[in-house]
């Protein structure tokens, strides 16, 4: 999993795995991309400072339940 941020059009895009995507428009500026089988790929919000609150939000990342006690 990749976590990209691009500050230069204000872009947060989390890719689940690099493949060929259909991209599925879910609400303005939101955007989740699917491989062939249908299973999520990817997801990309716009305007990512502003939906999150803030640049303070995007430098907080937290991913819990991962790590050898995890259960999938």
């Amino acid at each position: 999993m990749k976590i990209i941020y691009d500050a230069e059009v204000d872009a947060l895009s989390i890719v689940f795995r690099q493949t060929t995507v259909t991209t599925k428009h879910l609400a303005e500026g939101i955007a989740a991309d699917y491989d062939s089988q249908g299973q999520l790929a990817g997801i990309e919000i716009l305007d990512a400072v502003k939906r999150f609150g803030g640049e303070e939000t995007l430098r907080q990342i937290v991913i819990e339940g991962i790590g050898p006690t995890a259960r999938g």
